[in-house]
């Protein structure tokens, strides 16, 4: 069987990427730099906190921890749910975050506890 290309196959001598590959490298770096800012750029920059989502200022830690435990209640039945219909890696997947869901809930009962302890 004939090979119609050589091996490796010769460069077009007008290609412009292999004259100057320099010149490719610092294009790429100026677009990476351009889309991609530097962590110092980040961190310069000041953090301005959406306010589309805002909790009352007013409200107090225990109502805040109450919402939270109630949240994560919900979500760990809303997963029990879903799992009820899986098989395999993704039912043992949501089983993880389940799992997860509950470590948080009964971390933020401790919380709650110890902001109004139970008599």
């Amino acid at each position: 069987m004939f090979k119609v290309t050589p091996n490796p196959p010769v460069p077009d001598p007008a290609s412009p990427y292999e004259a100057d590959s320099n010149k490719l490298n610092e294009a790429a770096e100026r677009a990476l730099d351009f889309h991609f800012p530097s962590s110092a750029d980040i961190k310069a920059t000041p953090r301005t906190p959406s306010t589309l989502f805002t909790v009352d200022p007013q409200v107090t830690s225990e109502t805040l921890m109450v919402y939270l435990v109630e949240t994560l209640a919900s979500v760990d039945v809303m997963v029990h749910q879903l799992v009820d219909h899986l098989e395999g890696g993704d039912r043992n997947a949501l089983l993880g975050i389940s799992n997860s869901i509950m470590l948080a809930e009964i971390t933020a009962n401790r919380v709650l506890d110890q902001i109004d302890p139970p008599e």
